[in-house]
C-alpha cells in the first residue's frame, strides 16, 4: 500500500508544487521549513521538539 502524500492545508498541493508562503506554524520562522503530515510547515527545531515528520521520514 502506497504512503499517503502530504499536502499543504492551504492549497491542497504536495510540498514540491506548493506556492504558498512557507513559514513555521509554531514559531513563524522561514528557515528550513518542511511540510508535515498535518498539512502545515514547521522548522527543524519545532519538528524535532514536537515529533513531526516530513514525507521522507514517514
Amino acid at each position: 500500500m502506497p504512503k499517503k502524500e502530504f499536502k499543504c492545508i492551504v492549497c491542497e498541493k504536495p510540498e514540491d508544487h506548493c506556492t504558498c508562503i512557507k513559514y513555521c506554524g509554531l514559531c513563524q520562522s522561514d528557515f528550513s521549513v518542511r511540510l508535515t503530515e498535518d498539512g502545515q510547515y514547521y522548522c527543524v527545531d519545532c519538528r524535532e521538539a514536537c515529533g513531526y515528520k516530513t514525507q521522507e521520514q514517514a
